[in-house]
């Protein structure tokens, strides 16, 4: 008998060191990995490559501009869904950013508005969107304003700068200007949400304003040729707003014969009047930034530029989905 048990079993005494793979599979693997890190590495440089093209065209950084977008809209989802005071607060939060930034850009273009004042003025009017009756929150907005208005007019009294008095009006009506622009319209999509089915109204409405923001991006980047309005936004392209049509279209009808219970009709109209005023309000906020002679708002949303640049489109779109509201409700099934 020329070997032990376990040898005669085929099996490998401890103390024998493990055979070596075979070299050609070795070479195998080797050609693998660098294939694989071949392949990697020219996807990168393809993608960096076009995410450089589209901030060239854009001036966004697409990567950030995405990551943002998912995580701010992550929290409004969530904050929305389930009970209503977190969306409260986190749409408050988000007003009142955009009245602190769009102050202090108005403030830099040599407009005199006082960020104090403006905070807690649009504080009570976003909360008596939710919390007060329709009358009781327009009376709220009256308030607010005169309340900015005599602020500025009183502190202009104690500035004695000598500042001319087509300047001091031009203050007073940008004060008022300020509380009807950001915590006014956006205290409109909180007096919707305390609706019956108010939830779901205002989520349609933000999910088709996303949309169409999205497939005027892609379509724009990807075919965009001719300038709607150069003077006003350069980047802005006929083909970009058909893409933003298609997709407004598209979300509202899928929204309003899911979500909101509505018949397929009502989407057309509830997509395209979003989309109209989506519009009017990212052309009206390049407007308003031509004017102050500034590219955005702030810097706080990298890929994105200031809150008030995300807010454009939302603002009047929340007086559409209000007016909206109550239009359509009543054709609500059972």
């Amino acid at each position: 008998m020329t070997g032990t048990g376990d040898e005669r079993d085929g099996e490998r005494p401890a103390d024998e060191p493990a055979p070596l793979l075979p070299s050609s599979f070795q070479g195998h693997v080797r050609a693998a990995r660098d294939e694989l890190g071949s392949q990697v590495a020219h996807a990168r440089a393809g993608f960096e490559e076009a995410n450089a093209r589209i901030r060239q065209r854009t001036g966004r950084d697409l990567i950030l501009a995405i990551l943002i977008g998912i995580g701010v809209g992550a929290v409004g989802f969530v904050s929305i869904v389930f009970v209503n005071w977190p969306f409260v607060v986190f749409a408050s939060a988000i007003a009142l950013l955009g009245v602190f930034e769009f102050s202090r850009a108005l403030r830099a273009a040599d407009r005199r508005v006082d960020v104090a004042p403006q905070l807690v003025g649009g504080a009570l009017v976003l909360l008596s969107g939710y919390f007060f009756g329709m009358w009781q929150h327009f009376v709220a907005l009256v308030v607010a304003v005169c309340f900015v208005i005599v602020w500025r007019l009183v502190a202009q009294m104690s500035a004695r700068d000598g500042r001319t008095y087509g300047a001091v009006v031009g203050d007073v009506l940008t004060a008022g200007f300020v509380q009807v622009y950001v915590p006014f319209l956006t205290s409109l999509a909180l007096v919707l949400l305390r609706q019956e089915n108010g939830t779901w109204w205002v989520l349609a409405f933000l999910i088709v304003v996303i949309a169409a923001d999205t497939g005027a991006y892609a379509t724009g980047i990807l075919i965009g040729r001719h300038p709607m309005a150069p003077r006003i936004s350069p980047k802005k392209t006929w083909e970009g707003l058909a893409g933003a049509a298609l997709a407004s279209l598209v979300a509202g009808v899928l929204l309003a014969w899911l979500m909101l219970h509505l018949p397929w009709w009502t989407g057309i109209v509830f997509g395209l009047t979003v989309l109209v005023t989506a519009t009017v309000g990212d052309l009206a906020e390049s407007m308003v930034k031509r004017d102050l002679g500034i590219k955005d708002m702030s810097s706080w949303l990298p890929g994105h530029g200031g809150v008030l640049d995300r807010l454009d489109s939302i603002l009047p779109s929340a007086v559409a989905a209000l007016a909206l509201y109550y239009v359509l409700f009543p054709l609500t099934a059972p």
